[in-house]
C-alpha cells in the first residue's frame, strides 16, 4: 500500500508492506523520518492520521503517553496500515541518508551465548546478509512470542558484518530480557532491523572522545573504541571512557578495556566508577592499565575531565537517570554545546 507523509519539508510517499511498520518502511525507503529508540518506548516519532486506517501493534507501547490519540496521533513505530493512508509528521524530512546505510530487513541466528555477570549476558547474532554500520549503532531484535521489538547497540565493528555481537543487561519485568535470561536461546531465530542510531562515530570528524556509559550502555561505545583502535584514531586524538557499575561483581570487559588502552596508552584512558561500594586494591592491582573510582558516573566524570574538553565529542548511553544526570553535566559544567553530545534514547 501506499504511505504519505506530509512534513515540515514538503510530502513524500512511500510503499509499505502488509503488516510492515509504518516507521520501518519509511526508513528503509530512504526517508529521513524522525526517531530515537525505534521501539515504541520514547515517543520521537510521533504522527498525525490526515487519512486512512492505522492499527496499533503494541497496546502498552510506553512511548504512548507522549501522543494524543483522541487527535488520531499515532508512533509510527508500533503501527501498521491495513491500505493507504496519510500522515501528518511534524518534522524537517529528506530523501536519501547521505552516507549512511540504509536500514534493512534480516534474519538472524543466535550464537556465542556468555554470561557476564549475574544479569548480563553477550551473544552474537549470525545474519542472513552482510549488515555495514557506523561504529555507535543499534539494531532492533524481534523473537516470535515476544511483543515489541527492542533496540540494542552494536558492541562490534565491521565495514561488512556477517555476525552482530550483542550485550543485553536483565531488566526487572523486561519481557524480552526474561525471554533471553530464562530460556537456552543459542540456535534460536531471530529478526533483525537495521541499522539505526545517530549516535555514531567518524574518525575523519578529528575530535577527542568521551564515552560515558552505564550497565550494558557500555555496547555501543565499545564499538567507538574498536573502530578508534583499528583506525588509529587515538595516535593523535585523545578518549577518555567511563563505565558505571554499581559493584565490582557487575563489572565486565574488563580484559578488552585493558587491551584498548596497551594499545595507546598515552591517549586512551578508562574510568570504572562503582557507586555502591569501594575500590578494593586488589582490583587495581589486577586490572593496572584501568583506573577504578567510587561515585556515580556522571559525578566521576565531572570531576576527572574538569578543564579536558577541548575539541571534544562526548556519547552518552545507559539507563535513563544516568543519561540525564550525564546530560546535565555535559550541558551546565563541561559547556558543550548539543552538536557535540551524541545519545540515543533507549530507555
Amino acid at each position: 500500500m501506499k504511505i504519505k507523509v506530509q512534513t515540515k519539508s514538503g510530502e513524500f510517499e512511500y510503499n509499505c508492506e502488509p503488516g510492515e511498520l509504518l516507521l520501518y518502511a519509511g526508513l528503509r525507503h530512504g526517508l529521513t523520518l524522525p526517531y530515537e529508540c525505534a521501539t515504541g518506548t520514547c515517543g520521537t516519532c510521533r504522527a498525525r492520521v490526515k487519512d486512512g486506517e492505522i492499527n496499533l501493534e503494541w497496546a502498552d507501547a510506553p512511548g504512548l503517553s507522549y501522543v494524543n490519540q483522541e487527535k488520531n496521533e499515532l508512533l509510527m513505530c508500533r503501527s501498521t496500515a491495513p491500505g493507504d493512508c496519510t500522515l501528518r509528521v511534524p518534522a524537517e524530512v529528506s530523501e536519501g541518508m547521505g552516507t549512511k546505510t540504509v536500514p534493512g530487513y534480516r534474519k538472524g541466528e543466535i550464537k556465542n551465548v556468555r554470561e557476564l555477570t549475574h544479569d548480563v549476558v553477550s551473544f552474537d547474532v549470525d545474519i542472513d546478509s552482510p549488515m555495514s554500520f557506523d561504529a555507535g549503532q543499534f539494531a532492533v531484535l524481534d523473537a516470535v512470542g515476544v511483543t515489541g521489538g527492542r533496540a540494542y547497540s552494536m558492541v562490534n565493528y565491521a565495514t561488512s558484518a556477517d555476525t552482530l555481537n550483542f550485550v543485553v543487561k536483565r531488566k526487572p519485568e523486561g519481557k524480552f530480557s526474561d525471554w533471553l535470561f530464562d530460556n537456552n536461546i543459542a540456535g534460536h531465530k531471530i529478526n533483525v532491523f537495521g541499522p539505526l542510531g545517530k549516535a555514531t562515530f567518524h574518525p575523519e570528524e578529528k575530535k577527542n572522545i568521551l564515552c560515558m556509559a552505564g550497565g550494558s550502555g557500555i555496547a555501543g561505545m565499545m564499538s567507538i573504541i574498536a573502530r578508534g583502535c583499528d583506525d588509529s584514531h587515538f595516535a593523535d586524538h585523545k578518549g577518555h571512557v567511563f563505565f558505571g557499575v554499581r559493584t565490582a561483581q557487575d563489572i565486565f570487559y574488563l580484559e578488552e578495556f585493558s587491551s584498548f588502552v596497551e594499545a595507546y596508552p598515552k591517549t586512551l584512558e578508562v574510568t570504572i566508577a562503582l557507586s555502591d561500594e569501594d575500590v578494593t586494591p586488589e582490583l587495581k592491582n589486577r586490572f593496572p592499565m584501568i583506573k577504578f573510582q567510587t561515585g556515580f558516573v556522571h559525578t566521576v566524570t565531572s570531576e576527572q575531565m574538569a578543564g579536558k574538553y577541548e575539541n571534544i565529542l562526548a556519547y552518552v548511553a545507559g539507563p535513563p537517570p544516568m543519561v540525564d544526570g550525564a546530560l546535565r553535566m555535559l550541558v551546565l559544567e563541561a559547556r558543550l554545546p548539543g552538536t557535540d553530545i551524541r545519545y540515543d534514547k533507549f530507555g
